[in-house]
């Protein structure tokens, strides 16, 4: 078995390759991170190694500059292990006192880390053919995070335009409203419009929900309104709402791709009541292949969930914290779950009573609750069986 190191960068990467024995093979060497390059590590491992199957590489989890040779090693059979730069520096510290930190110093330290470490499990076809629907749900979560930040910005105009507005619907955020402060983005502006093509505008963008009674309950607000002519504000408002709809747009064509992918998983973990095709986009993605995983509490440790732990002499930690290491996204999909499954699942909810009862705030008992969600989670995914709610 010969194990070789991989410090990825953008342009280039230091390679080292490191025999069962602890021999090495070849010292450090960079390549180009290009064809070329990728062939010519390649041509190596081959004269180092008759058998392919006696070679392990690693290589460090550095988001998209390591998608590419990834996808190069495992094309060609190669078992690849993508390694936590946390574990490996906090390895390469172990291995010395001295403060040292190098691109071929990073190569050796994931060699031997490959040779020392027999726990390690390889990175699978199956989890890097995952990073597309991984791309489209954290796409998709920084593009309602964007539209969220132009919504409070709606409601500060609004705010200040025409306040007595937010008083009259139910929520500012409708087509309706939208296409009122679109046109007329101010109180001054809808107090002079004619009250039929305010009833025509209202009536259209509402589908006939609001009618006359609401144009005259809209242009007698404007009239009385205290809010400012601004025309600066005004120009901001109505560029925002053009932004909200154009991210509407885009966010729905993100949806249907991710909805295409989820058809052809047929994840069981979308049976769970209060489970959709998004959110249960967003676990699949970031989990990525559930045989990497023993145990589900393998699960709650990779997606940071479980508790840290502090112990010396008799020094106990009696509040332990979340470790919250792993990916944020998971952790967010996790928690916005198990509200949903705590609402719609009889046995979530009544262990989400149960937790409170014991006087345990709702966050906490709530993270209880996505605690036991993972844990069914990884049965029904090792078990490929839709859920079956108790009795």
């Amino acid at each position: 078995m010969i194990c070789v190191g991989i410090d990825v960068a953008k342009d280039k990467h230091d390679c080292f390759i490191l025999s069962s024995e602890g021999v090495t093979l070849a010292d450090v060497f960079t390549i180009p991170n290009n064809l070329e390059g990728f062939n010519t590590l390649l041509d190596k491992l081959r004269a180092c190694s008759t058998s392919q199957g006696s070679i392990k590489v690693g290589l460090e989890a550095t988001g998209h500059y390591s998608y590419n040779i990834l996808g190069f090693l495992l094309d060609n059979g190669l078992a690849t292990y993508v390694l936590n730069p946390l574990r490996t520096n906090l390895y390469r510290k172990s291995l010395s006192l001295r403060k040292t930190k190098t691109d071929r110093v990073d190569a050796r330290t994931i060699a031997a880390m490959l040779l020392s470490d027999v726990g390690l499990k390889p990175y699978t076809d199956t989890a890097y053919h995952n990073e597309e629907l991984k791309s489209l749900t954290r796409y998709r979560f920084d593009k309602v995070k964007e539209r969220a930040k132009l919504k409070t910005s709606i409601s500060r105009l609004v705010c200040i335009l025409f306040p007595e507005l937010e008083k009259l619907v139910p929520t500012l955020h409708m087509v309706s409203v939208y296409a009122l402060l679109s046109e007329f983005p101010g109180a001054k502006q809808v107090a002079e419009v004619h009250l039929t093509r305010l009833k025509a505008l209202l009536a259209d963008a509402s589908k006939g929900h609001y009618g006359r009674d609401m144009a005259v309950e809209v242009r007698d607000a404007a009239r009385c309104s205290v809010g400012s002519r601004m025309p600066a504000k005004s120009l901001e408002l109505q560029h925002t709402i053009r932004l909200i709809r154009e991210l509407d747009a885009e966010i729905e064509e993100i949806e249907t791709a991710i909805q295409s992918i989820m058809d052809e998983l047929h994840s069981p973990i979308t049976t769970i009541p209060g489970i959709g095709y998004r959110m249960g986009a967003m676990i699949l993605a970031e989990v990525g292949d559930f045989s990497r995983f023993d145990s589900p509490d393998k699960l709650l440790a990779f997606a940071g969930m479980s508790p840290s732990t502090y112990q010396s002499g008799q020094l106990k930690n009696c509040y332990p914290h979340m470790e919250k290491r792993g990916s944020r996204y998971l952790r967010y999909a996790l928690y916005n779950a198990a509200k949903y499954v705590c609402h719609w699942d009889p046995a979530f909810a009544a262990y989400l009573a149960k937790k409170r009862t014991e006087g345990k705030h709702y966050n906490v008992a709530l993270s209880h609750a996505a605690k036991k969600l993972v844990r069914l989670i990884f049965a029904l995914e090792k078990s490929r069986q839709p859920y079956c709610p108790a009795a």
